[in-house]
């Protein structure tokens, strides 16, 4: 029996850890939003280009894969990108009828914006005694990645 009341505390520590931080989330949302307007991106076009490596070409077919969308859909938002000027599709090595999405020099300089902006911890977060970012840190570390855009 305390093994079942130890499962539903730690249930109701996490959610309410998760509460806590996805109102955080929420409650900053207006300066990911100022960021995505002053790259002048909408929030498909930099999940699109925070998505692209910077150093290889991706299939649309991948693409639309990753973003969970019709290949109508990627194809459409890769137009954007390249009416931008971020990204450009170019034939594969060995077969021309494949094409792959890579990023501009522009894309480039505008995505490492992006993820640098996007990472930059509100002001109110570093205001937090260094324990507790310590904490932070040290629990957050533990939970599964499950996309590194680095």
């Amino acid at each position: 029996m305390k093994n079942v009341s130890t499962r539903a505390r730690a249930r109701d520590s996490a959610a309410a850890a998760w509460r806590l931080i996805f109102d955080y989330i929420r409650a900053t949302a207006a300066d990911r939003v100022a960021v995505l307007e002053r790259l002048g991106l909408t929030p498909a076009e930099s999940r699109a280009i925070s998505s692209l490596d910077p150093n290889a070409g991706r299939s649309m077919r991948s693409l639309a894969e990753e973003w969970r969308c019709d290949p109508s859909n990627a194809t459409w938002l890769v137009d954007r990108l390249e009416r931008q000027g971020l990204a450009t599709r170019v034939a594969r090595d060995g077969d021309r009828r494949v094409k792959a999405v890579v990023l501009t020099a522009k894309g480039k300089r505008t995505r490492r914006d992006l993820i640098d902006s996007l990472y930059r911890p509100p002001p109110d977060l570093v205001a937090l005694p260094q324990r507790d970012l310590d904490a932070l840190r040290a629990a957050a570390g533990k939970l599964p990645a499950r996309r590194a855009n680095r």
